[in-house]
């Protein structure tokens, strides 16, 4: 930090501005969802309250993780990436039986009311532990297609342990999402285009085999022997076509695309629904905005999507720290992924994965988890110090 430099000019009100809006938006959605439902997990001024404590508690992580800095982050993340692999192993054994039936996915720890998703603890230890492998591998090896291969297999050494642990849980959705970060950790490490592109080919013809598979009743039965779920298949079935069972499996994209639509450009205002969504206050909440805000509204929330995540690639590019490069291409990544996905698969553009809304949806682990990236992204500016690394592990230079 600069002599004389003031606490204004290191605090980036324009993320601070853009996370309010979208928690607000937030409120506002969910209270909606709620007083509309039929069949209401809670009232609507409770739900909109616990998700203001959670965003309270989240300005408050945020705060604290804002005033770490990148050498304290450097020493943190193994033991939070250990942290994390330890809740992900405990909660398979200590999962909230009553959240496995309702999701399908042993996930959940409950502490008394508050339930929460070791997972999403996992996304940040993550994001600062691939950073760190990533920043660490380039100061010490120059990019040869040997030392490339070297830095994915330690990428493949700290992901595989947390994608059997999902495939455990049964959580396809939040494996997607480790999956989406590391691809922004391989595409900006440096590793070279003749490996990247081979790679990126062999992920596409996976998936297109994948989705082949599934609409074949002999790939069915075999991706059954793997493992895959019925509600797994239904999915894929509604996202090709909502129309084929709308009143059972493909009931909730259905409608979703129903209230979407009904919004038309200006919407029906507030609290005025008038088409029932299933479970609209957590992975459908994109509806609720459509149908009460319409197509002003939906383009307004991805405007300032937008906005947010122009000002954390900005910030990156503002501090010149390698490490901090990599840890924002991991926030933006994991974003970027859960607001493509769910809007997506909102308006039948991708199947339906259970990935919820960044800073909107319901639930208090993932937007904790959310404000903990925004704080570690806010101490990129609030330091401002580019660090050089050294061959030594723990040796940095301001």
């Amino acid at each position: 930090m600069a002599k004389g430099e003031d606490l204004d000019s290191r605090i980036d009100y324009g993320i601070i501005l853009s996370v309010m809006l979208l928690s607000i938006i937030g409120l506002v959605s969910l209270y909606t969802a709620v007083k509309y439902d039929l069949q209401p997990p809670s009232t609507p001024a409770r739900a909109a309250t616990m998700q203001l404590i959670w965003l309270m508690l989240g300005i408050l992580v945020a705060f604290l993780a804002m005033h770490l800095d990148a050498e304290q982050y450097w020493k943190l993340s193994p033991w939070l990436y250990t942290l994390g692999i330890i809740l992900l192993i405990a909660v398979l054994k200590f999962y909230d039986p009553t959240m496995a039936i309702q999701h399908g996915a042993k996930s959940w720890f409950r502490v008394g009311p508050i339930s929460f998703q070791p997972s999403e603890i996992m996304k940040p230890a993550y994001i600062l532990m691939t950073a760190r492998v990533a920043s660490l591998h380039n100061s010490m090896y120059s990019h040869t297609f040997k030392n490339d291969w070297i830095l994915i297999g330690k990428f493949a050494l700290i992901t595989l342990p947390i994608a059997v642990l999902m495939k455990l849980q049964h959580d396809f959705g939040s494996t997607l999402v480790f999956v989406a970060i590391l691809a922004g950790m391989i595409l900006v490490s440096g590793i070279k285009w003749q490996i990247v592109l081979p790679l990126g080919l062999g992920s596409s013809l996976i998936i297109c085999v994948s989705i082949y598979l599934v609409v074949s009743s002999w790939g069915k039965e075999f991706l059954g022997h793997l493992g895959f779920e019925s509600y797994q298949f239904d999915r894929i079935n509604s996202w090709l076509d909502p129309t084929h069972d709308t009143s059972n499996s493909s009931l909730q994209l259905w409608r979703s695309m129903q209230a979407i639509g009904t919004g038309q450009m200006t919407g029906r205002g507030m609290n005025n629904l008038k088409v029932y969504v299933p479970i609209r206050e957590s992975d459908m909440i994109f509806s609720v905005i459509g149908e009460s805000f319409g197509f002003v509204g939906c383009s307004l929330v991805i405007l300032i999507y937008f906005l947010l995540l122009w000002q954390l690639i900005r910030v990156a590019f503002d501090t010149k720290n390698e490490f901090y490069a990599y840890i924002v291409t991991g926030i933006v990544m994991m974003l970027s992924f859960h607001i493509f996905e769910n809007i997506g698969m909102n308006i039948d553009l991708l199947p339906l994965t259970g990935i919820p809304l960044p800073f909107i949806s319901q639930g208090g682990s993932f937007l904790l988890t959310n404000m903990i990236c925004i704080g570690i992204v806010l101490s990129m500016r609030y330091h401002h110090r580019t660090y050089m690394f050294s061959r030594t592990e723990n040796d940095f230079t301001s």
